[in-house]
């Protein structure tokens, strides 16, 4: 390893040289209390910024052993680091001089809820904190004083506010990990008392607008009914008190704009902690609850959707259902047996975004039009048997459709954004309406493989290099949270609605392209390929599904229901 003062005559020795003499800067430096790695040099100034990472040990860095301990805290103070450092970094962005990317600093912004992230890792000796920046250039000659001040000003400026204990806010690093600490308690007493979401009292559930995450500012505090209120001891914040969902059918109700959709929202989020300040930290949701959709137009493979779907006029198999352009209720149809692939307890689903014929049939209708003649089963007829046979609970958020109070076992009514169980008055009320078809005969779940080919395009390419062709891996663009473009194909997800970072759908598609290039030559199983995965994300990390010494620094960890949604896209 060779020293800053290396560094610093390596700089000052190439400078007004050709942009690419920094490339022969690559590796890493001794800065005595950390080490900076210069691990990718850009091409040219207008290219995509060098991949630097900084590294401190443990016996440097000072902070108590015990707040990395367990996963939930290791993340937590993981996420606290990075927002520090981003913070810090933010400040000198640009502020070295330059033509196109000169300058820059960028840093993983992380949002309202807590991810485990390549940006900011704790190991077993050290911290590191991956980032990127700018390399100066006037032109494309070398400018080395202007990176001179990145290297040897700005980032130990970074270092040394966020990466060492103490420079840091010892209370309110505590409350970091503490809230993380509440948060894991809670996940575990639900699942003892067999809840499945839990929404504290003075919870602040709306946003501060359709583009901002944002707790909105005097936003109605959630109370809990009466009724549904249930009360923990937190290990830290002592007793809390809020609305327990039980394990079952659960309706929420009321009229428009009085909070239906938002509670729904902040529920569909609960499967992610959230940051002190949020209105939503003490939000939790099982954390294998799935939002879906009708998501007319995609693409479905393989799927056996006949628990919905059966006899359609064209004989085509719904056992092994597949088609490029879905209808409203096969699309529908195929999340919730895709959900229950990927192992989802429990389904989140908004009347405003279902396909109107897959949720109910009413009684006129089934007059009209015989069963034998209507090749859906209706969401309705199968709810009841999803949680009775399969252990799988649903929240519905229903505005339209009172066929649904006859299965439900909690309705809770939006009042102003204020939640009102109104169980009992409705199981009154409904007394005086006839009974639905609330039940289908021939239940069962999907069974058998469900293989997927994974072959696609062509999945190394061949370039040359000097003195022949050397093969490089399937290149990947991101285009924001909602898709991405491996090789030449493209992959929607826009209806995916629990992907929250655009860095979350990176990280889909380096797992994509990892199958892809080590299951890929044959059909293969999705949940076999998936649960591959899983093993090396619990086991290696993310470092796991990239190239061996070349972690980037934008990949954060999706949840295995993400996983499932992006390769049934595939």
């Amino acid at each position: 390893m060779k020293t800053s003062e290396e560094l610093r005559k390596n700089l000052r020795a190439i400078d007004h040289k050709s942009y690419p003499a920094y490339k022969s800067l690559a590796g890493s430096y001794s800065f005595g209390k950390y080490i900076l790695n210069i691990e990718h040099v850009q091409g040219d100034p207008f290219a995509a910024p060098s991949r630097l990472s900084v590294e401190v040990t443990h016996k440097n860095a000072g902070f108590p052993g015990s707040y990395y301990e367990t996963k939930w805290n290791k993340i937590a103070v993981e996420d606290y680091l990075l927002r520090r450092f981003h913070k810090q970094a933010d400040k000198f962005c640009f502020q070295a001089k330059g033509s196109g990317k000169s300058g820059i600093i960028t840093v993983s912004r992380c949002g309202q809820e807590i991810l485990e992230r390549t940006a900011c890792e704790i190991r077993t000796d050290s911290i590191i904190v991956r980032f990127e920046a700018g390399f100066p250039a006037n032109g494309r000659t070398i400018n080395a004083s202007e990176l001179e001040k990145i290297l040897f000003e700005f980032v130990p400026v970074c270092v040394e506010q966020s990466l060492y204990y103490e420079k840091t806010p010892k209370q309110e690093l505590e409350k970091i990990v503490f809230l993380a600490e509440d948060q894991h308690y809670i996940r575990e007493e639900m699942q003892k008392r067999d809840i499945v979401a839990f929404i504290a009292d003075d919870s602040v559930l709306p946003r501060e607008s359709g583009v901002s995450d944002r707790p909105l500012k005097d936003g109605i505090p959630f109370c809990s009914p009466e009724t549904m209120a249930v009360t923990f001891m937190l290990p830290h914040k002592g007793k809390i008190r809020g609305m327990g969902i039980k394990k079952g059918i659960t309706l929420i109700v009321g009229g428009g704009y009085h909070g239906k959709s938002t509670l729904l929202k902040a529920l569909e989020r609960g499967v992610y902690d959230h940051i002190a300040g949020d209105g939503r930290e003490y939000v939790i949701t099982e954390e294998s609850a799935l939002k879906l959709r009708a998501e007319d137009g995609r693409k479905i493979t393989n799927t056996d959707i006949s628990l919905f779907i059966n006899h359609l006029p064209n004989g085509k198999n719904t056992e092994s259902f597949c088609t490029l352009d879905a209808s409203g209720s096969t699309s529908q149809a195929a999340n919730i047996i895709e959900g229950i692939e990927a192992g989802s307890k429990l389904l989140l689903i908004d009347e405003d975004t279902s396909a109107t014929n897959f949720m109910v049939r009413d009684e006129l209708m089934q007059k009209i039009v015989a069963r034998e003649k209507e090749p859906i089963t209706p969401f309705l007829e199968r709810a009841k048997d999803l949680y009775e046979k399969a252990g799988i609970s649903t929240i519905l958020v229903v505005g339209s459709c009172g066929s649904y109070f006859h299965i439900a076992d909690k309705v809770i009514q939006m009042d102003s954004y204020k939640a009102v169980d109104i169980t009992d008055e409705t199981k009154e009320t409904i007394r005086e309406y006839p009974m639905p078809s609330i039940s289908a005969p021939g239940f069962h779940l999907p069974s058998g493989k469900r293989k997927i080919n994974l072959s696609g395009s062509v999945q190394k390419r061949k370039t040359y290099r000097g003195n022949g062709y050397v093969e490089e891996r399937l290149k990947i663009k991101r285009m924001g949270k909602t898709a991405f473009s491996i090789g030449k194909e493209n992959l929607d997800l826009r209806y995916v609605e629990q992907l929250v970072d655009e860095e979350q759908t990176q990280t889909l598609a380096y797992l994509l392209r990892y199958a892809k290039e080590h299951y890929g030559d044959d059909k293969n199983d999705v949940k076999d390929v998936v649960k591959a995965l899983e093993q090396i994300l619990r086991t290696k990390g993310l470092a796991g599904i990239c190239d061996k010494g070349n972690v980037p620094s934008g990949l954060a960890m999706p949840r295995i229901q993400e996983i499932f949604a992006c390769f049934n896209r595939y």
